[in-house]
Order: C-alpha cells, then structure tokens, then sequence
C-alpha cells in the first residue's frame, strides 16, 4: 500500500510538472510578439513571460492622486476582458510584491513630465515614471503587450494573458501630439468625443484640438450671446456632395446640429485631463463665421441677411491657391464693436479650458471684398494700413491683446503670418511646411500640421474607391512626416498635429476610418525617435493594430492594400498602365474580360496594354495566397482621362 501511495504521489508530481511546463510553454506562444505603437525610443528583450492571474494585483507606492487614478483605470481596463478583479493596494513594504504590477514615483527627471520606464520579468512588472502622465502612457505600452483580446469590450475566456518579459525605456520626441477634430461641418456629441478621446490616448496623443466654429455651426455655449448656439448651432440637413448643395430656403426647418454647453465642456475637459490630453479650442475668426455672422448679421463689414452655410458654394476657388468671397462670411475688423463681442467670448472661453493656448483659427479669410467696403478703407486710413494683409495683422494683433488679457497664449493658423506677426504668437503651420519655418526663422514657437503629410481628411485610396475629396495622402506619405524642418532651431519646433475636417465626414464611423491608420504614422512621427522610425516595421505592426481595432469595434481603413494607377500613353492612341503598391510583399491579379479577378486570374508582373475593347481594369490584391484587399473596378475611359487621352 505505502508502494502504490508514493507511485501515485510520484505520478501527481509528474503530471503537475508537465502541465506547468505546457502553461509556460503556451504563455510563450501566445505572448504577443513587440507589435508597439509608436515604437519606443529604448526596447530590451528578456527570457520568458509573465502571466497576468486572477491573483495578480496592482499596487502604488505613492498616494499622489494622479499615479492612483492611472491604477484604477488600468485597473478597469484590464478587468473588462480579462474578467479578473485587479485590486489597487498601497504597498505595505519596500520590496515590490510577487505577482504585482507596481507603479511607483522616481527621481529620474530626464524621464520628463511623460516618459517611464518598464520592466516586465516572469515574476512582475514594475511601473516608473517622474510623473504620473509617464505612468498612463507605460499603461499604453502594456496593454499592446497583452494578447489582443484584452481590447475586447466583454469578458474573454480561454486566453492566457501573458507579456513578454521585456525592459523598456521611453521618452517622446515632442511634447505636442495632436488630432484636430472638427465638429463645426458636423456636430459630434459629447459621448462621441469621448470615444475620439479614446481611440487617441492608445497611441499616446495629448492635444485634442476642437475646432468649435466655422461657417457651419458655432458648437459652444456663450451665455453672454444665446443667439450664438440658438441661431447659429443650427441648420438644414443636406446630405449629398459638398459644396453642390441647397442653401436654406425660407421657412424651411433647421434642426439639423447641436452645441456642446459649458458644462458639457467641463466635463470633456475633466474626462481629457484624466486621460492626461490637454483641449484646445479654436474659434475660427475673421473667416469662416458665417454662423456667428447669421446670429448676430452686425458682425460683419457688409450689411445684408445670412444663414449658417448647409455646405452650399459660397466660396470661389481659382485653382491656384487664391480665392475670393461670394457671400462676406468675414466677421468685421474695421467694427470696435467687434473687438468687445470677442473679449466677453474669449473670456468665457477661458475660464472653461485650462490649457494656456487658445487658437484663433486666422485662415482663409478672403479680402476680395474688404477690398470694396468703405468701413475697410476708413480703418485702413485711420492706421496707415498698406493692403489687406495689413488689416489682418491689425486684427490678429488686436485678438493677441485680447487673449493674452485673459492669461492665455494665441496660436493660428500660419496665415497670421501675413503681414506681421505679434511676437508672442504661436503658429500652426498647414499649407506645408513654409508658414512653419518662416515662423521660427522669425521666433516664434510652431506646431507643424502640413497638408502634405497631416491631412487626414484627404483621400488615402483612388478616388474611384474615396468618397471624393480635392486630394489624396497616402499612409506611406503620412508616415514620412517630420516635424522638424532641416536648419531649424528644433526648440521652436512643440511638435506635431494630424487635421481631420469634417465637411465630408458626418458620423463616427466615417471619421474612424479617415483617421486610422494615417493617424498611426502621425502618432510614431512625433513620440518615437526620428532614428527609429522604419515603414516596412511599420505596416507590420498596423496589421496588428487592425486585429485589435477589430476588437474596439473601431473602423479603419485597408487602403494600404490597394493597388496604385499610373496611366500613361501608349506611343498611339491606346493606353498602358503600371501598377503599384504602398506596402510590401503583395500580389496583384487582374482581368479585362468583365469578371471578377482572384488568385486564379492573370498575375500582375510589369506594365499593362489595355485591350481595344476593353471597358474595366478590375485588380485585386493577395499575400500568401490570401485576400488582402478589396477589388477595384477601374474603368478605362478614367484610366484614358489620366492619361490624357479622350
């Protein structure tokens, strides 16, 4: 008998050996591989990984309320899918504790006001920062660490939640990492921009730039000007292309909109800051107030009755970068009433963000037809003004005094360059780079959002497969941004901005997918170091993120998969067509005949004769023999058009 007890004990020993082994063995299999973005600037990998319990705990070592908020909401991240209860404990000793997620505090001030570090051993992890934003960008890094399951919005079972062990340093490049969302065109709801909040803090953003006016819809509570918001938050709903639609016609409803109320903005402010993302508000003056014109029409220079804009033409384009005014939507700065509605704005529009800049927009404000109007002309004679550039200097420099009077900092767009710049003025440079670097060449502090790279509302596919917008940035195009211009002074450089305009963007789902994946190359553009930045390690790392996009419910984009069009004439009058792809390693399969190509059809191998009868190039696109991106259908007479044929 005692034989057969110590055969059995040997045998449960043997067996209990056998399934540790196989545990670890599957935690080092399902262990996410380092699929971070954006990829930190110090990454040292260990053996082995550690597997998050229903036992594992998270514990503090200071009583700072920001290092303990972060806890608990990683704390809350993590229970959601794991479905384990993640209790928050004040360390009891000094030793770090078996089985525990540690954050603590440290001295190390190069870590600056957001780097950390992390050490994940098989044992524990152990959190550090100088400060608790550190912390909660260290919790980004973990969870892209975890399975990908752990973005799921309900609890998974069957998973072992295991981290590579891993040691890792990290500090960002630049402190200003922005996203503008624009919810002028488009009102969004407060639930919305939460969501956006969100999706933004997992890549370690921290400016979420609102932009609140426009000649669409003023989108903010001003108690001082009701008409503001009950006026000019409202509209006609349109739906339909931009631009080719109806203005409001008399008597017709305007319910279409909405305004966020100041207590609403609070309450974004405070669920931001939580989230360590700083708000900046703009509103956009002395262009685009058509809205705030409609509500109060002795705004503007130019006397007359005016609706909030429904996205009809009031605006003429020439092609070449100017434009004129076909409706005055300039709010007027000959009128010294003028300057008293924008302090009582400004002042409450201080007292509601915390942030220190407030963004006066200053784009696109056609003179056309200052250049007719008597009140101009008298202001212009009155300060010795040259030309219209001059008068919005006058005004810039007006709206400077103005904010500055309520303790904030001014920042535009990099046409308030144009005829002379206040010198404590911060520029925000998007028709390229140039505004930018004159702007420093002169001094002052920039943050660097170029349509070239930054755009995020252009489109990122061919426009036969886009809802169309006037032009394209591509995600390999966007991932090549950097912020800091070669022989510019880099402190004057605060960073880097992705803009999101809405005026073809009207709900969530559209904006997620203009925003992801362009708006993972911005992210790594402006935290990780320039030296680490690698496009082919990129896109393998973005198929990853769709995997836990997928989970989040966040649409994206797969425009990376498509093929690229480039037509040219064949010697005669036919057509021939080369194709190419922003991302590595696909196959593309065509066909000419009306059917719908698969990995069966004709190989693409060099450049393509369309056939005489032929109506549509249709491709499509695999990797490793498997569907990757979607078909498009590329009609001939499109592809004789580009190539300059009839």
């Amino acid at each position: 008998m005692p034989d057969k007890q110590c055969l059995l004990m040997k045998n449960l020993i043997l067996l209990t050996l056998f399934i540790s082994i196989s545990i670890a063995a599957l935690a080092q299999k399902t262990s996410n591989t380092l699929s971070l973005i954006p990829q930190p600037a110090s990454i040292e990998t260990g053996s082995g990984s550690f597997v998050v319990k229903n036992t594992t705990f998270i514990e503090v070592t200071s009583t700072d309320t920001g290092v303990i908020r972060v806890a608990h909401l990683f704390s809350s991240k993590l229970s959601t899918a794991t479905g384990y209860p993640f209790a928050v404990k004040q360390r009891s000793s000094k030793a770090s504790a078996q089985n525990a997620i540690t954050f603590s505090l440290v001295s190390d001030s190069l870590l600056g006001k957001e780097g950390y570090t992390l050490k994940v051993s098989p044992h524990s992890i152990a959190v550090a920062a100088y400060q608790p934003a550190g912390l909660f960008y260290a919790t980004q890094t973990l969870l892209q660490l975890l399975p990908r399951e752990i973005e799921s919005k309900q609890v998974v079972k069957n998973v072992i939640w295991s981290l590579p062990a891993v040691t890792i340093t990290d500090t960002p490049r630049f402190g200003w990492r922005g996203l503008m969302f624009d919810v002028s065109r488009h009102f969004f709801t407060k639930q919305e921009v939460k969501s956006f909040i969100d999706d933004m803090v997992h890549y370690k953003y921290n400016t979420l730039h609102l932009h609140l006016s426009d000649d669409q819809g003023w989108r903010i509570e001003i108690k001082s000007y009701p008409k503001l918001t009950d006026v000019g938050a409202w509209r006609p709903k349109r739906e339909g292309k931009w631009g080719n639609l109806k203005g409001s016609q008399p008597n017709e409803p305007k319910n279409y909109g909405g305004f966020f109320t100041q207590d609403d903005i609070k309450e974004l402010v405070q669920y931001a800051g939580e989230r360590f993302v700083n708000i900046l508000p703009e509103i956009d003056i002395p262009g685009h107030s058509m809205a705030a014109i409609a509500a109060y029409p002795e705004l503007s220079c130019t006397p007359g009755s005016y609706n909030v804009n429904s996205g009809e033409k009031f605006m003429q384009w020439h092609g070449n970068g100017t434009f004129s005014a076909l409706v005055d939507n300039n709010i007027c700065p000959a009128k010294e009433s003028v300057y008293g509605f924008l302090d009582t704005v400004f002042g409450e529009i201080a007292n509601l963000f915390p942030f220190e800049y407030i963004h006066m927009g200053g784009d696109e404000a056609a003179k056309n037809l200052w250049e007719q109007n008597d009140t101009i002309k008298a202001l212009m004679a009155a300060q010795d003004l040259k030309n219209p550039e001059e008068v919005q200097s006058y005004f810039v420099k007006r709206i400077e005094g103005i904010i500055k009077s309520k303790g904030k900092k001014l920042m535009g767009w990099d046409e308030i360059l144009e005829g002379g710049l206040p010198p404590e003025a911060t520029v925000m440079s998007w028709r390229g780079m140039k505004g930018g670097i004159q702007a420093a060449k002169e001094g002052h502090h920039v943050v660097m959002s170029p349509s070239d790279f930054a755009y995020i509302d252009y489109m990122q596919g061919d426009p036969i497969t886009e809802p169309l917008v006037y032009a394209s940035l591509r995600l390999n195009q966007t991932y090549k941004f950097d912020p800091v211009p070669q022989g510019i002074d880099p402190s004057l450089i605060l960073g880097g901005q992705a803009n999101l305009w809405t005026e073809q963007i009207p709900n969530m789902r559209a904006v997620q997918y203009m925003v992801w994946p362009r708006g993972l190359a911005i992210a790594e553009s402006v935290w990780s170091p320039k030296e680490k930045k690698d496009y082919n390690s990129f896109v393998a790392r973005v198929e990853n993120e769709f995997q836990r996009m997928d989970l989040r419910k966040v649409k994206y984009s797969r425009a990376m998969y498509d093929p690229i069009f480039k037509a040219a004439k064949d010697g005669g009058d036919g057509v021939k067509v080369t194709l190419d792809t922003e991302v590595p390693n696909l196959d593309i399969f065509y066909s000419f005949d009306e059917t719908n190509p698969d990995e069966f059809y004709p190989k693409y191998t060099g450049t393509l004769t369309v056939p005489t009868d032929a109506l549509t190039l249709k491709v499509v696109t695999y990797r490793d023999g498997k569907l990757i991106g979607r078909q498009i259908n590329m009609p001939v007479v499109e592809l004789r058009k580009r190539a300059g044929l009839k």
